[in-house]
């Protein structure tokens, strides 16, 4: 089974690493086929197109930039979701990781 990709995007903060850290403990706790990284969200589009992940999550801190990912990427099959604030502050990754993989799940592609 191939190993799918999802996107973590931020500011630019230190804290989304921790917070990807804290999603792969969960992943490899489960032995789940996925990678997730984090990157500024300057770099949405480059990273896209190298290699289109099955979702993108944005940071509590580029959150105001929902709908303009969403009406972006949705087109083109790739859900867009924002990481709970409350789960962001608490470091919550299982919490995090469930909610990305709902998104996954129940994503209609037009």
């Amino acid at each position: 089974m191939s190993t799918k990709k999802i996107y973590l995007f931020c500011d630019a903060g230190m804290s989304t690493s921790i917070m990807v850290n804290k999603m792969m403990e969960v992943v490899k706790k489960h032995n789940m086929p996925l990678e997730i990284s984090a990157y500024p969200v300057a770099r949405t589009k480059e990273m896209v197109e190298k290699e289109r992940p099955i979702a993108i999550v944005l940071g509590p801190q580029v959150r105001f930039l929902l709908d303009k990912t969403k009406n972006e990427y949705e087109p083109q099959g790739i859900p867009v979701s924002s990481i709970d604030p409350e789960a962001y502050g608490m470091m919550d990754g299982e919490k995090a990781l469930k909610e990305v993989l709902k998104v996954v799940k129940t994503f209609k592609k037009d």
